[in-house]
């Protein structure tokens, strides 16, 4: 463990990475919130481009129904995901912004006051031990100085020892100064061990008393991960899909209308309406007959659309499902009838694609 002064700014910054997690979350999740939107639209989008297209297309029965359910399918699927992103802004996003408010305190120099309260709590700790330590480093350095000294001196004692060209008085001389270098280095390790003793008594009392401070630390950062968790478990019930009572619904009919596909049927309607079932009007001597009105109806009968349909010559009638107007003209051997809608606009349409009212 580094016991090293300064040794607990890691943890002192933690609260202000903190800070900076939350404003993270709340821009990576609010990007996830724009992807939802543009999805549900681009879902909206393509539901409502090909009910059109289908209606006037190759497909009838129950196969045509199938495929307009997926149609419908995505329009749901559109407002829910929308809904998430709503979600994603409004509730997820709004709930870390007002924790962040509530538990980061800004300076008005810059900071927080909970980062302040931790690194003056950290600093009154360690104060004393750093003195400790300084003083202890004084003795280390002294110590060493004066071993090295000594070292030094014993090099030069011995090299004279076999050198003729040392005389005796030099030689004595080195030997008095190597006695006294090595009464300094006793001194100064007794001294050095002293200073060494009473730093490693106070060590104790130093790290129960950072811990302390540590402790407290840990404690707000226990509540920061807690509430963080809580948020990310509610983006995860937002996004997740595979619960959603609404995807089921929308999944589950659909599915079900994929299986009421009846070929039987469908063959059954197409050979009565376009094979041999139809109605024949076999050839058969014909009168002559002046020639009469078609046979128009006094106000109409009202009929609901069942599907969607555009005009494709000017003289038909457009509708989208569940539109009502009047039936003007009974169905004629091509199986069209003629209709008014909002009292102003005549037109031919298909006979099958409306329902009596």
């Amino acid at each position: 463990v580094d016991c090293s002064p300064g040794n607990y700014q890691r943890t002192v910054r933690r609260t202000e990475d903190s800070f900076q997690a939350c404003t993270d979350m709340v821009s990576c999740f609010q990007e996830r919130a724009r992807v939802e939107r543009q999805y549900a639209q681009a879902l909206s989008e393509w539901s409502q481009n090909y009910p059109v297209s289908l209606c006037s297309g190759p497909l009838y029965g129950s196969l045509m129904k199938a495929w307009q359910c997926f149609m419908s399918s995505a329009d749901r699927l559109a407002s829910l995901h929308a809904s998430m992103c709503r979600a994603l802004v409004s509730e997820d996003g709004d709930r870390v912004r007002t924790w962040q408010k509530d538990n980061f305190h800004k300076k008005v120099f810059g900071g927080f006051k909970e980062t302040q309260e931790i690194e003056t709590g950290f600093a009154r700790a360690q104060k004393p031990w750093t003195k400790k330590l300084k003083k202890l480093d004084k003795a280390r350095q002294a110590f060493h100085k004066a071993s090295r000294r000594e070292y030094l001196i014993r090099e030069r004692e011995a090299h004279a020892q076999g050198n003729p060209d040392v005389n005796i008085d030099k030689q004595k001389k080195l030997q008095e100064d190597l006695q006294l270098a090595s009464q300094e280095v006793d001194k100064m390790r007794s001294r050095y061990e002293k200073v060494l003793e009473e730093v490693n008594r106070y060590a104790p009392r130093y790290m129960e008393e950072m811990e302390s401070v540590f402790d407290q630390s840990q404690d707000e950062e226990k509540k920061r991960i807690m509430f963080l968790k809580q948020a990310l478990l509610s983006i995860h019930d937002h996004l997740d899909v595979t619960t959603n009572e609404s995807v089921r619904s929308v999944y589950s009919e659909l599915h079900n209308t994929l299986m009421s596909i009846d070929e039987q049927e469908d063959l059954r309607w197409w050979k009565n309406t376009h094979g041999p079932g139809m109605p024949t009007d076999w050839p058969h001597f014909q009168e002559y007959n002046p020639e009469k009105k078609p046979n128009v109806m006094i106000g109409g009968v009202k009929v609901r659309a069942l599907y969607d349909y555009v005009g494709q010559e000017t003289d038909e009638l457009s509708f989208k499902a569940g539109e009502e107007f009047l039936k003007i003209e009974d169905e004629d051997d091509q199986g069209w009838c003629r209709g008014m809608k909002d009292g102003q606009w005549e037109g031919l349409y298909p006979a099958n694609y409306v329902e009596v009212v």
